[in-house]
């Protein structure tokens, strides 16, 4: 029993958990972005602070550290982002960005936005 949780133990920390790219089929996506800020807590799930100024997001399902291109479909605006938290938790959104990406997209609120892969 002892070798056998060993053996995962070691498994388990092999594993690269910060990707920095992904590939196209888990970013390529197209829905609603919503802007977050401190109301929603001040810590992120990767463990970091929520920087307000940071090019940051949260997406339900890519690794953390993955580079995101979001561009909001209704002016053409683009920016890479990096996902450093969990969200969003409202049906209907596919991500939650900073304050900082949203003010570079061209928002407050909400928009529609399409997500693509970064290299």
């Amino acid at each position: 029993m002892n070798g056998r949780m060993m053996l995962c133990i070691v498994s388990i920390l092999g594993c690269a958990f910060s990707p920095t790219s992904v590939t196209s089929s888990l970013a390529d996506q197209a829905g609603i972005a919503s802007v977050y800020t401190h109301e929603s807590g001040s810590a992120t799930a990767n463990g970091g602070k929520l920087d307000r100024e940071a090019l940051t997001a949260a997406h339900r399902t890519l690794p953390f550290g993955s580079k995101v291109k979001v561009t909001n479909k209704g002016n053409g605006r683009s920016v890479v982002v990096t996902v450093n938290d969990r969200g969003p938790f409202v049906r209907g959104r596919i991500i939650d960005v900073t304050p900082a990406a949203a003010q570079a997209l061209g928002f407050s609120g909400l928009a529609q936005v399409s997500l693509d892969a970064t290299p």
